[in-house]
């Protein structure tokens, strides 16, 4: 088994630590998902990547939210301000 790591291509077993915990993560969830639509291989990926794509959704929303609050305190703290 091959995985793609930036510009070339490593065997599965030469992956670094990180993503050798990241792949076995992936495996992990892909089995749940599989044993949660027994068996149904499509399903779990379609249920797979709209989980994803709602934490997705709200990952934007918290970076959105966080930006907003820290462009107002930079505009309250602002040199010469009354």
């Amino acid at each position: 088994m091959h995985a793609f790591s930036g510009r070339r291509t490593m065997l599965r077993d030469d992956l670094p630590a990180g993503q050798d915990a990241r792949r076995a993560e992936a495996e992990a969830l892909a089995l749940a998902y599989r044993a949660a639509h027994c068996g149904d291989d499509r399903a779990a990926l379609v249920a797979a990547i709209g989980d994803a794509l709602t934490e997705l959704d709200a990952a934007e929303e918290r970076a959105s939210v966080a930006r907003r609050v820290v462009s107002h305190g930079f505009v309250r703290g602002r040199i010469g301000a009354p």
